[in-house]
């Protein structure tokens, strides 16, 4: 019985198969049934549109397969499905004006323009929504276009630029720092690695004076350049004509030939001139007691009332002790206390001064460069340098050292100087490293004339000065040191004063 019922169970599934095979498709049904009819509406996918909107807010709705477009919709109005399939039954059935077979796209302004014509020739306006004779139980009903975006909600006003309030303080008497002795703090070599700042706890931060090009290497090459005489000016870790001049002069002070790519040449001289580029120093109570000015005023009658024009801080007075760009002091120990007795900070070793007598000196005002020659002619030291400027240029020939003067002050003159702001009376600038001409005045035989200091050692090499020739203050401290009354200095290259007439415009009194 089980056999008969389960033969029978089969047999029927088959027949059902086979009818289902036999018979055509839904799809297949309505295909046949839609004529083949000129300019018939045929939508991709069933309904598969693409929604434009023009220039007037107008919703263009576009047959994604065909490119063709249906119908032009005014802003605001409401179109749901069931009018799309309604309008194409009627267009199949022949109940609905039947449109040209030609093609218009969306991105051809000849083929919009030539539509908006036809249409407006053709009906007088623009393709109105079919009406929705649906009842309101139906539910299919959709705002299947949504409006044109707009700008409303959305700020139309920014934020204005935030604003700085400067605090000002009170100056202080400051005592100058000095070259680091015996006793007042202690110098260890390391490793650079091996002094790095603390761990920040996880926390990603980047110090923007390394974000534009600071390089280690570059820094060890600059303390290199600065032990055998061939200053590179401010370490600070990048590459740049300073840099360029210093590593010419290292080469021809020392005889060889090392670029500036030879990582294994630098780290071998390195070793054999002093160890590594960077020391372990901690800080004494003497760095930190100072005395400071809290600030510098820009104004000379302002700079005449101070007692000193000594450093603003503990950066940089130990910037300046060793030989670093301030910035990038602060950037190697990040986090660190510098106010602090005993905090141990990381510092360019740039090892001993140069001790070798100086018998000439020149000038050079193309390269901005000052080269130092001992009795022999050898070069024994060479320093990056601004000479003069196209107002106010440097003089020409051959000219002596007549005296030098170690934290000189300055005497403002407008008779013979610039004119600084509404100062019209001569002014005496006191002493002090961030004085105009730094802590160092090597006056010439020429009158008003000499070579000097400055209180903006990173701007050496990149700017212009007022007729003299002025260097770093560890430079010129190092130059005044190696020279002595009858040097000859010659200025080569470059205007001189004669070529416009006039005189220096830094002078100096020596206190």
């Amino acid at each position: 019985m089980l056999r008969t019922i389960f033969s029978l169970s089969a047999l029927a599934a088959g027949l059902v198969s086979s009818g289902a095979l036999a018979a055509p498709s839904g799809d297949d049904v309505q295909k046949s049934a839609r004529p083949a009819q000129h300019g018939g509406l045929v939508l991709a996918q069933d309904g598969n549109i693409d929604i434009y909107y023009d220039a007037r807010g107008n919703r263009v709705l576009v047959d994604a397969d065909t490119g063709k477009v249906i119908a032009i919709q005014p802003p605001g109005t409401r179109l749901d499905r069931r009018a799309l399939r309604r309008q194409q039954r009627m267009q199949e059935l022949g109940r609905a004006p039947v449109e040209d077979d030609d093609r218009y796209y969306l991105d051809n302004p000849e083929d919009m323009a030539r539509f908006r014509r036809k249409q407006l020739e053709e009906e007088g306006t623009v393709i109105p929504p079919p009406a929705d004779d649906y009842g309101s139980n139906d539910d299919n009903s959709v705002d299947a276009y949504p409006p044109a975006p707009s700008d409303e909600g959305y700020a139309t006003t920014y934020p204005g630029a935030p604003t700085s309030n400067t605090i000002q303080r009170q100056p202080l008497s400051e005592a100058s720092i000095d070259p680091a002795q015996p006793g007042q703090g202690e110098v260890l070599q390391t490793n650079p690695e091996s002094a790095l700042p603390p761990d920040t706890g996880g926390k990603a931060t980047v110090d923007p004076s390394l974000s534009l090009g600071v390089r280690q290497d570059v820094a060890d090459l600059q303390v290199l350049l600065d032990r055998a005489g061939a200053s590179p000016g401010v370490i600070d870790g990048r590459f740049g004509s300073n840099v360029d001049k210093a590593l010419a002069a290292y080469n021809q002070i020392t005889g060889s030939n090392l670029k500036s790519t030879d990582a294994v040449g630098i780290k071998t001289a390195l070793a054999q001139s002093g160890g590594d580029a960077f020391a372990s120093y901690t800080i004494t109570p003497e760095d930190a007691a100072g005395p400071y000015v809290a600030s510098i005023p820009e104004d000379y009658s302002q700079k005449a009332k101070l007692d000193r024009m000594g450093y603003t801080s503990v950066t940089e007075a130990l910037a300046e002790r060793f030989h670093m760009d301030e910035g990038y002091l602060k950037s190697i120990n990040k986090g660190l206390d510098f106010n602090r007795p005993g905090t141990i900070i990381k510092v360019a070793n740039f090892g001993k001064l140069v001790s070798t007598p100086v018998a000439r000196i020149i000038a050079d005002k193309d390269k901005k460069e000052v080269f130092a020659y001992d009795a022999g002619g050898k070069l024994v030291a060479a320093y990056p340098t601004t000479i003069g400027s196209a107002d106010t240029p440097s003089p020409t020939g051959i000219h002596a050292v007549s005296r030098i003067a170690l934290d000189p002050n300055y005497t403002y003159n407008p008779n013979i100087n610039f004119k600084q702001g509404q100062n019209d009376r001569i002014l005496t600038i006191p002493p002090g490293p961030n004085g105009p001409v730094g802590s160092v005045w090597i006056a010439l035989d020429k009158p008003t004339y000499g070579i000097h200091g400055t209180p903006d050692p990173s701007k050496i090499g990149k700017t212009e000065s007022h007729g003299c020739v002025r260097l770093t203050n560890w430079d010129a401290r190092e130059l005044a040191k190696l020279v002595s009354p009858g040097v000859t200095v010659e200025f080569v290259g470059g205007p001189s004063i004669a070529d416009v007439g006039g005189t220096s415009t830094d002078e100096f009194t020596q206190q």
